[in-house]
């Protein structure tokens, strides 16, 4: 946990209003266009030798962004174009892949299960989560549409990060879920009902939204004078309070307050809870800690898909020096990408009622497509 708590003081919030004053150019034909459109092709580390003058008001003065700029692959400008489409066909896969769990759920009513309920609200949040970032970063790689608005980068930083705050509480919420199983069966079905698992699927939404809600209202405040250059190809908060040129120590404390009653405390007690749980497996005969064991994979593949992308991101930058550098956005994509596609196959692998109503669902189709 303090390894997590130390990661994430990079976070920090901030606030007021930008206007930013940006110089034109006539081309030979009179017309006035932006400067940066002679700058399209260029890497990003060009950008930002030349954002800093559009920051800047006539006299020199401060201003505040009223657009940033995202960055692809820096070094692969050339490459990004193809790359695009392994990236958008991870993203099909992801949308699919999760609306078909939701689907087998609602459909098959052996699992209205509070385990499976929980698993619906993991795959919408996966659905949400990766769209709020991959028609941008798509635009990005196929169109060089690198501008973000200010107010939409804010939304977009607000989305992700609420949603990576849900995340981490609907996996607390099958940890929970898990222990009561194993450690105490006979009190699952009074414990866990399905008005007390909606209530906490409810929480969930208003706690990653409530302790979220002020990142972009603490950034609006915060002036912008410097490069608005982001690292990667979404808007990350503590990405673009790294930009501020105004004392961010505010945001900083926040941040740490944030991390110490989300991401942390539910890792904690997460960890606590396959604690309870092995210690109670070690006391079952070999085949119900087998069948115990098997119970619990997928969810503790759930948990390492969604928090080792996660602390490797926020070691990148709190320790990374270089912007121009390729592996800050390479785990950017993975911590925003991976989880999405890889939680409907860890599950519809190790999950053997999911297993069987997939298989079964291929084996109508197929023979519906038989003439």
């Amino acid at each position: 946990m303090m390894f997590l708590l130390f990661l994430f003081l990079d976070l920090g919030f901030g606030m007021q209003k930008p206007q930013l004053l940006v110089p034109v150019i006539a081309t030979s034909n009179g017309t006035l266009v932006h400067p940066a459109y002679f700058l399209l092709p260029l890497p990003a580390w060009c950008w930002s030798q030349f954002s800093f003058f559009m920051m800047m008001g006539p006299n020199g003065n401060e201003s505040s962004a009223t657009y940033f700029i995202l960055i692809g692959l820096p070094g692969l400008e050339e490459a990004q174009f193809w790359l695009a489409f392994p990236l958008c066909s991870l993203y099909l896969i992801a949308v699919l892949g999760n609306l078909t769990i939701i689907y087998v759920v609602r459909a098959e009513h052996s699992l209205h299960e509070p385990m499976y309920i929980f698993l619906c609200m993991l795959s919408g949040i996966d659905i949400l989560i990766s769209t709020s970032s991959m028609p941008k970063m798509l635009a990005i790689f196929w169109f060089n549409s690198t501008t973000i608005q200010f107010d939409a980068c804010l939304l977009q930083m607000f989305a992700i990060h609420s949603l990576s705050g849900m995340e981490s509480t609907v996996l607390l919420a099958m940890a929970f879920d898990r222990y009561v199983a194993i450690c105490h069966p006979l009190r699952h079905a009074t414990v866990l009902t399905l008005p007390r698992v909606t209530k906490i699927g409810v929480a969930a939404v208003v706690r990653g939204a409530a302790l979220m809600a002020p990142l972009p209202v603490f950034i609006k405040q915060l002036p912008f004078c410097r490069s608005n250059i982001l690292s990667h190809s979404y808007c990350l908060h503590q990405d673009v309070m790294k930009l501020a040129c105004d004392d961010i120590r505010v945001n900083v404390i926040y941040g740490l307050i944030v991390i110490i009653s989300a991401i942390g405390l539910d890792s904690l007690l997460i960890s606590f809870s396959y604690l309870l749980i092995l210690k109670t497996v070690l006391g079952l005969t070999r085949e119900a800690q087998a069948k115990a064991f098997g119970t619990c994979v997928s969810h503790v593949c759930a948990v390492f898909i969604f928090y080792v992308p996660f602390i490797g991101l926020s070691m990148v930058h709190r320790f990374s020096k270089r912007r121009d550098s390729l592996l800050p956005v390479i785990l950017a994509n993975i911590y925003l990408l991976v989880p999405p596609v890889l939680n409907p196959i860890v599950y519809g692998v190790k999950t053997k009622e999911i297993r069987q109503r997939i298989l079964r669902l291929f084996h109508m189709a197929t023979h519906a497509s038989e003439p």
